[in-house]
């Protein structure tokens, strides 16, 4: 059974404000217009607006209330999750290349794959990756019986194959003319090759004074 509160990432006690709020957040987050009505953010934004027309409504919060309590009072909940299987069609992969995972799970109410979001307690996903860091792609599967607070974690890493040298030096190179993120320590967000340059010009004037300062 689904667990539309941890949809919304609310608790079961949530008010009808914190509904709201959570459902806004999410539907921004998710919408398609806004991920190039990429499958998995379609099929997320539909769960949350799923959860949120069942919960926003009275008399439908509380038959499924009802249903939810009545579920997981059957669930075994004396039993640890575990992680029957959990495997990728191939570990090595190009930029774009699909990619095939399959997972079963035992005693979990609540199954996540991240970064996909929650799944069924067995399944099979199908996906392309669009972007790698420090060429490597990371899956993992969280299997969680909420009553006992336990959780099974096994993961994937999908490392980065490049079909020739000159296509992983051009990525090394786009890598480093890419704009960072702005933080405390480069406020401007500028690029590594930006900061280098910097810095050797920094450590080039500095190696210019001490020594004109010696010479005196």
């Amino acid at each position: 059974m689904k667990d539309y509160y941890y949809f919304l990432g609310i608790s079961n006690d949530a008010s009808d404000e914190d509904i709201k709020k959570a459902y806004r957040k999410l539907s921004l987050k998710y919408h398609p217009d806004k991920n190039e009505n990429d499958s998995f953010f379609a099929d997320r934004f539909r769960e949350i607006q799923e959860a949120y027309e069942t919960l926003s409504d009275k008399s439908s919060r509380y038959t499924y209330d009802q249903n939810l309590e009545s579920h997981q009072k059957s669930f075994r909940y004396t039993v640890p999750p575990s992680i029957k299987n959990f495997s990728a069609n191939k570990i090595h992969a190009k930029k774009g290349e699909e990619i095939i995972i399959t997972w079963q799970t035992q005693n979990a109410d609540v199954v996540k794959v991240l970064p996909f979001g929650l799944e069924k307690a067995y399944g099979e996903r199908t996906f392309r990756i669009t972007e790698f860091r420090d060429g490597k792609f990371q899956i993992l599967l969280h299997a969680t019986n909420s009553l006992l607070h336990k959780t099974a974690v096994q993961g994937i890493t999908i490392t980065e194959v490049f079909e020739n040298n000159t296509e992983k030096f051009k990525d090394k190179a786009e890598e480093l003319f890419k704009s960072q993120p702005r933080t405390a320590a480069n406020p401007a967000g500028q690029s590594k090759i930006a900061r280098l340059i910097i810095g050797i010009v920094m450590l080039i004037i500095a190696v210019y004074f001490l020594i004109k300062n010696f010479g005196h």
